[in-house]
Order: structure tokens, then sequence, then C-alpha cells
């Protein structure tokens, strides 16, 4: 799918994720932040990997850990619209799924290893799909959404925190 979700497919809090997905199918957008992200994560210290750019904020492998949480969360939304499934879907609150994740305690590796089993089941998933499933929209914490809207989310909270990582924590 290389269709860009017009604005009436999703909440317009995710714009600023979509806005940063390029041109381009989005099976190899997220097949090539798959290999950049993969590598960054593989190329860090155990320090590097716990460091923190300010007290209140996550470290690197928590940031990994989320995007991962994220993904899983995303994909399933992904999953239910495009099948057809109509049945309301939830939003949910990132920020109480972290203070129970205990990702710091994960190995670095383990973590790396995870993301990427993820993203392949996503981009599984999104090859699978007949081109009419894209466009089939359900419910997600009280807005219509299209499936291709949560595939353009996914790739775009990953660019989003990629840009805070090189910003904030790899000067």
């Amino acid at each position: 799918m290389s269709q860009r979700p017009s604005s009436t497919e999703y909440n317009s809090y995710f714009d600023r994720y979509i806005r940063l997905v390029p041109d381009g199918h989005v099976t190899d957008i997220l097949e090539n932040s798959l290999q950049e992200t993969s590598k960054l994560y593989s190329s860090l210290t155990k320090d590097q990997a716990d460091f923190r750019h300010a007290p209140d904020k996550w470290s690197l492998k928590e940031v990994l850990g989320h995007i991962t949480d994220n993904e899983r969360i995303m994909s399933y939304r992904l999953l239910r619209i495009a099948r057809g499934d109509q049945t309301p879907l939830p939003g949910y609150d990132q920020d109480e799924l972290m203070k129970v994740a205990a990702f710091d305690a994960c190995q670095l590796t383990n973590l790396v290893d995870e993301y990427r089993l993820v993203r392949q089941s996503t981009l599984a998933l999104l090859r699978g799909l007949p081109s009419e499933a894209w466009t089939r929209t359900g419910t997600v914490g009280g807005r219509e959404s299209s499936a291709r809207a949560w595939a353009y989310i996914m790739a775009g909270h990953e660019l989003h925190h990629m840009n805070v990582i090189r910003d904030k924590y790899l000067r």
C-alpha cells in the first residue's frame, strides 16, 4: 500500500506520525526501519541503552520496548479492521503500560530480538492483506479509522521515536 490515508481515516492526534512517513510502499518503509532500528540498537553499549536524557524520560531500552508494545497494539487493531470486525476497540494509556513493563531489567539483545520478531509478524500480516482490506474501517477509541491508517501510524510512530533518539540521546 503506497496510498497515504486521508485525514478522515484516523484520529487527528495521529497526524503527527503519518506526516513523518515518506512516500513509498508502507511495507518497504517498515522493512527499512526494521533494519535501521535493529542496527542502531545493536550498536549500543549497556550504558547507552540505559541512558535517560532527563530523569523523567524513558531509557533507550524503554523506548524500544514501547515501540514494540505499541506495534503489537496497532497491528492488532489493523488486523481486526482489515478482517472486517466492527467491534469497537478501546484506546490505551502508554504510561500505564510502561509503569509495569520493566524493560530496563531486560537484556538489550532480547529487546532487539523481540522488536525484530514483532516487526516481522507485522510485515507478514501486511503482505498478506488483499487490496480491499486496506481501506476497511472500524472504530478505535471512539473514532473511525482505516486499516491503512494503522500501518502508516505504526511507521510514523517509530520514525518519531527514532528522531527523538537521534536528537536527545545520541548527540
